[in-house]
């Protein structure tokens, strides 16, 4: 048996001082070079990614259900990859058979398991980079690195978390309590964690790996048995993800069979009969705030961790950069074309203006800035194409057609030059009144945003703040020179739960989250009940059993 946990201790250290220190570090490489990943590395994952359409995907696990599949890439190509399809009833009981073995591994054995998964994925960052970009839309640079190293680093740090949780309990304790005259009351104790049994992962079609890697690695790692549940629209990058799983753990010894794929379509979807099955302990979802409440108010019994959706707002109020702040908050709302549970929806703006390094500015004429700004950063069709990719979802194109009638078109939708096969949309923009909440305090995922304007900057910061408490947000921004202000923000935002973001106007925007540094999701407000990562994300995923008995003095 490998002794994986000895290859990969000094990165796992690493990843235990990072997230004690919060400071920058990466596992894995985010720049798909040739000197990093291998000159031919681009090309040889192009090549195995073209390798696999048209046919079945090579997965040896049990099926009781044909095949499956259909998805079709955002950028016209049709993938024509089928999948074995199985019941909900044949996967929980084959992960529950399988994952004995798993559960009595000890915590090292388990972490370098996960790492190694997570190593070979690296290896296979282009293949993964391809499968990410033909079935979410991302453009390649962003698949490569949110969908490759990105999701990987997310997938360690919940390794590191688990870790770190578990270890803190002994395995072994000799407890004595002294009887004064007496000879000390003597027990061994020993102390076993203890999986809660078959967890489920329920991926989403934008992000199908960065979103479910760190619930993957965190019930993994922790000793549960995981059936991972795409999006029948994004299957292949977890369908990948599965397989190099599969392949490490029966090398380590252990069955195969403790991660298994549950593939499905539209017309018979799989996750109700998954999330409701006796036999199933822990639920991650990431997707719709629809679907969402299904699962909370159906997974009784069950440890439900969720990312749903939410209304993340930036409000202006100063700023001594207005070009800096208008080129900022163009590529926060252009980047994947508004496809990021992080991007901004609602951009807050007293109606009297705002004050700036170049004297003061009314609401229109931040609007025209940001507009400027977005035209700008579109204007040259290829930079366009790598910076808003490809619209996932046929409904989220129909969703911007929609939002055209909901206010004052500041900047309109266009499809992007030269992408006549894929399906593309640049940003709307839409001016509002803050009276208007209809049209603006309703999640509207994809390419759509507002410009609300108030009646000052105490209305800015108590809506927006507002919005987060009672609709969830995952960002929040926040431009002032004014330091009073910037303490009430940071207070108001607080209270709404959610993290806050100040005067960004260089090259890290809102919608950016880093592992091992930012906390992705509160779990204090609807957008979610879970933060990627923290010690709650992976605590819960494990209990803990004694077994006492007395030792002759």
């Amino acid at each position: 048996m490998a002794d994986f946990f000895a290859t990969h201790k000094a990165t796992l250290d690493k990843a235990l001082e990072t997230i004690r220190t919060r400071g920058y570090w990466s596992a894995y490489p985010e720049m798909p070079s040739g000197k990093i990943y291998g000159e031919t590395a681009k090309d040889d994952g192009e090549a195995a990614f073209k390798a696999l359409l048209g046919k079945p995907f090579d997965l040896d696990q049990p099926s009781d259900g044909g095949s499956v599949g259909g998805e079709v890439s955002p950028y016209g190509l049709k993938l024509d990859i089928s999948y074995p399809g199985a019941s909900a009833d044949l996967l929980v009981e084959t992960a529950k058979s399988a994952m004995k073995g798993w559960a009595h591994a000890t915590p090292q054995e388990r972490a370098g398991v996960c790492i190694e998964i997570l190593n070979r994925l690296n290896r296979q960052s282009f293949l993964l980079a391809n499968a990410v970009m033909h079935t979410s839309g991302q453009a390649f640079m962003m698949a490569f690195q949110a969908g490759g190293a990105h999701a990987q680093d997310r997938g360690l740090e919940a390794v590191a978390y688990a870790y770190d949780e578990m270890t803190r309990i002994p395995a072994h304790a000799r407890w004595e309590k002294p009887q004064g005259p007496k000879e000390p009351l003597v027990l061994e104790k020993q102390f076993r964690i203890i999986p809660r049994g078959v967890a489920l992962v329920i991926g989403c079609s934008t992000f199908p790996t960065w979103n479910s890697y760190p619930a993957f690695f965190a019930s993994l790692a922790t000793g549960n048995a995981v059936i991972v549940k795409p999006h029948p629209g994004a299957i292949l990058p977890l369908a990948l993800t599965v397989r190099v799983a599969r392949e490490v753990l029966k090398e380590a010894g252990f069955d195969p069979n403790t991660v298994l794929l549950a593939a499905d379509s539209a017309e018979k979807p799989l996750a109700k009969d998954l999330v409701t099955h006796p036999d199933v302990a822990i639920v991650d979802y990431t997707g719709s705030p629809a679907f969402g409440e299904w699962v909370r108010g159906n997974a009784k019994g069950k440890q439900v961790y969720t990312e749903e959706a939410g209304v993340n707002s930036i409000v202006v109020h100063s700023t001594d950069n207005l070009k800096g702040m208008a080129s900022n908050i163009a590529f926060s709302l252009s980047l994947y074309t508004g496809q990021m549970c992080t991007a901004p929806q609602n951009i807050y703006v007293p109606r009297d203006g705002i004050e700036t390094d170049d004297g003061h500015k009314s609401f229109d004429e931040v609007c025209e800035a940001i507009k400027v700004s977005i035209d700008k950063l579109l204007g040259d069709p290829q930079r366009a194409a790598a910076v808003l990719g490809a619209v996932q979802s046929t409904a989220t194109a129909e969703r911007v057609k929609a939002a055209r009638s909901l206010g004052r078109v500041v900047r309109d939708s266009t499809p992007v030059e030269g992408m006549d096969e894929a399906r593309t949309a640049t940003p709307l923009v839409i001016a509002v009144e803050a009276k208007d909440e209809g049209a603006y305090l309703e999640e509207r995922f994809g390419p759509i945003s507002f410009i609300v304007a108030t009646d000052g900057i105490d209305d800015a910061i108590d809506r927006a703040a507002g919005s987060a408490k009672t609709r969830g947000a995952i960002t929040a921004s926040l431009y002032s020179t004014d330091e009073a202000v910037v303490e009430k923000a940071i207070e108001a935002f607080g209270e709404g739960g959610v993290s806050l973001s100040l005067n960004l106007t260089g090259g890290i925007f809102v919608n950016q989250s880093a592992a091992f540094s930012d906390f992705h999701v509160t779990g204090a407000n609807p957008a979610g009940n879970a933060s990627l990562c923290d010690s709650a994300f992976v605590a819960n995923r494990f209990r803990v059993a004694g077994v006492r008995r007395p030792v002759a003095a």
